[in-house]
């Protein structure tokens, strides 16, 4: 819930649970741990983590506080289970950097991995807030996606005029 400004959508946020709980069985886990947010954030708790400078821009200039929800929850899990390594995905790339922070500022052992971003068979990155999409603005979303694609091809092609670039988007 730390994650979540005042006027976010935690309430309304979509989740599976069941159906989380059926990929991973189907995947071989064996072991959940699936907090409720009260044993996560006790009653009196007040200690919070947060980490300074990259957290000012992009998202973070938008939703005041998410990162340090964001830090404060991952920093608490990283103490329940002390992982050599964590996972986190590209596509949430300040996130990424973020918590690779933190984890260096903080000197803790723990190896942050990024995982490539992963599509939806027509382009759209797999994310659960593409569930709140309209059809208008998923195809809006694919334009974006393919417009990056196609500017990252002329560039990987040897562009270098950014008038040119801009004109591809």
């Amino acid at each position: 819930p730390t994650q979540f400004g005042p006027n976010e959508d935690l309430a309304s946020y979509p989740r599976d649970e069941k159906g989380d709980f059926a990929k991973m069985e189907k995947e071989g886990v064996s072991i959940v741990f699936a907090p409720a947010p009260e044993e996560v954030y006790p009653d009196g708790e007040e200690t919070r983590v947060e980490v300074t400078g990259i957290t000012q821009g992009l998202c973070g200039k938008t939703r005041p506080g998410h990162f340090r929800g964001v830090t404060t929850v991952v920093m608490k899990l990283f103490h329940i289970f002390q992982p050599d390594a964590a996972v986190f995905g590209e596509k949430d790339y300040q996130q990424l950097m973020v918590i690779r922070r933190m984890v260096k500022d903080m000197f803790m052992d723990i190896r942050i991995i990024g995982a490539p971003l992963v599509r939806e068979a027509d382009g759209l990155a797999l994310s659960s807030r593409n569930s709140y999409l309209s059809a208008e603005d998923r195809e809006n979303a694919l334009g974006l996606s393919m417009a990056l694609k196609a500017v990252r091809e002329a560039v990987q092609a040897g562009t270098k005029d950014v008038k040119a670039l801009h004109d591809i988007g």
